[in-house]
């Protein structure tokens, strides 16, 4: 028998190399022009000027270690959600926490479930720790509850569900995530991203903080990037059983969110005014947006209902997606073309400012005039 040849490198465990690295939205066209960027659904208004203002003033505290036990932002989330601070986590951006889920509660040979059109961190997060993604089924670019059950088996760890949904924008009303969770063994964590739940109205909330805080096996995760503003600072929260966040603070990076952030954090929140009129614009800017779509029906554009502060638009027509994508990014216009999670016939358009979301729907009508 021929002896392998020795090693001449560190060699990466193989399910990391069956990684696709995450592809974020662009930021500049293929000539480098700086133009919209409605590839990663940012706030079109900015961030809350009171959270600029503490940002601002913790500039002057570079050399300090931040908080590491966050408590005055952790208190803060706690009062505006009335949660018990205790069961507050906090992390760089939500990504952070789904990736503690994946590697506090599975590793190789357990399998996590996600939905077809999910998140593509859930993937990654997966194999980071070596388990097995499980891909349910969708239902019309919906989470199908009865597939993600039907997905289930004795090795299933994690189950990570997006409300509203990111790329595709849909979301699940509150007794459909009721019946997921009663119909998930008690041993297997539910992980509600709730990254986009802040645009949803009050009447829509899908109780997941409450299955949170009455559950053992219930992890909600949301963020400061989206209706706040805060994209830049990564910063976000989770709440879950005590026995969970004991868990994931086992493993989290200590001092991840520094005290400029903190503060922002901390201002943003309480900002309540910034982020009821960014929802207010959201909401009257998607419905329009929406409305453009559906009158662009008859060459084969439809929009996929949203709840989030972007719309899925697939391309059924002589229009393609990838046309557009480019016909978009000439005209001066970044959106976001996810053939790598298989959507290839699908655009997903970040609701930007009046003007930028009237100047792409201008610019889609006149590419599909041009395609015939």
């Amino acid at each position: 028998m021929t002896a392998s040849p020795p090693l001449t490198a560190p060699v990466p465990k193989p399910w990391i190399l069956d990684i696709a690295p995450y592809v974020p939205g662009r930021s500049t066209t293929d000539d480098g022009r700086v133009v919209a960027k409605l590839s990663s659904n940012e706030n079109p208004l900015g961030t809350s000027p009171h959270a600029v203002a503490a940002f601002a003033s913790a500039r002057g505290s570079l050399e300090r270690y931040p908080d590491a036990s966050a408590v005055a932002l952790r208190e803060t989330i706690a009062a505006a959600f009335d949660l018990d601070p205790a069961r507050v986590l906090y992390g760089t951006g939500s990504d952070e926490i789904l990736h503690l889920a994946a590697s506090a509660f599975a590793g190789p040979g357990d399998e996590i479930i996600h939905v077809r059109y999910g998140f593509a961190v859930y993937d990654i997060a997966t194999r980071r720790v070596g388990a097995i993604p499980v891909v349910a089924p969708d239902r019309d670019y919906a989470t199908d509850v009865d597939a993600i059950l039907a997905a289930v088996t004795d090795r299933t760890r994690v189950v990570f569900v997006a409300n509203p949904n990111n790329p595709t924008g849909t979301f699940t009303a509150r007794e459909e995530i009721a019946r997921l969770h009663a119909g998930l063994p008690p041993t297997v964590l539910l992980v509600l991203d709730q990254a986009y739940a802040e645009y949803l109205d009050a009447a829509d909330d899908d109780a997941g903080l409450e299955l949170a805080s009455n559950s053992h096996n219930v992890l909600v995760t949301r963020t400061f990037s989206k209706i706040h503003g805060l994209a830049a600072e990564r910063i976000g929260w989770g709440y879950a059983s005590d026995a969970i966040i004991d868990a994931l603070h086992r493993i989290r990076a200590p001092f991840n969110v520094t005290i400029a952030g903190q503060a922002a954090a901390i201002a943003a929140m309480r900002d309540t005014g910034f982020v009821d009129s960014t929802r207010d614009h959201n909401t009257h800017w998607r419905t329009w947006f929406e409305g453009e779509i559906a009158s662009m029906g008859n060459a084969g554009l439809k929009a996929v209902p949203s709840k989030a502060n972007f719309v899925l638009v697939l391309f059924e027509g002589r229009l393609s997606a990838e046309a557009a994508y480019t016909g978009l990014m000439d005209a001066g216009y970044i959106v976001r073309w996810l053939p790598g999670q298989g959507l290839p016939q699908a655009l997903r358009i970040t609701i930007g400012t009046e003007g930028e979301t009237r100047g792409v729907a201008a610019a889609l009508r006149a590419l599909v005039e041009q395609a015939g």
